[in-house]
């Protein structure tokens, strides 16, 4: 008599079972992970404006009109726009805000002229925390 080789029923369904278990798992993961690097965007802009602000303190005794020369903030990428606000002669606050409706709105970003870290507003469910840019939906911060 032949033998019948192949995979029961029961061996496909648990395999089946298996991927779908690790597919709730990992795609979640993974959406994290990319809403983390955009976020970076954010932080990144940020904190290489605050070296160009100073620049631009030391050269002109004052932070009115800081902003206004292009290149002096970061370009806005899809998932952020740059702003400056409180532009005086001792102070500014740099302002990042995620744009439109993708997983990025909702953030906004600041730092000042003290290099203070502000995490201004995330999404419902996310901590926010008042002294550092949120990385985390727990409210880890970006260092």
């Amino acid at each position: 008599m032949k033998r019948q080789t192949g995979f029961t029923l029961i061996e496909l369904l648990i395999t089946v079972a298996i991927i779908g278990i690790l597919t709730a798992i990992a795609i979640p993961n993974y959406g994290s992970y990319v809403l983390r690097t955009r976020l970076t965007d954010a932080y990144s802009g940020l904190a290489g404006t605050q070296p160009i602000a100073e620049q631009y303190w030391s050269t002109n005794r004052t932070y009115e009109g800081f902003g206004t020369t292009p290149g002096q903030l970061p370009a806005g990428t899809a998932d952020f726009v740059f702003s400056v606000s409180n532009d005086t002669a001792t102070t500014f606050t740099v302002t990042a805000t995620g744009s439109g409706t993708g997983p990025t709105a909702g953030f906004v970003f600041s730092i000042d002229q003290g290099g203070n870290r502000r995490t201004v507003s995330a999404p419902a469910g996310w901590a926010r925390p008042n002294n550092c840019w949120v990385r985390t939906k727990e409210g880890g911060c970006s260092q």
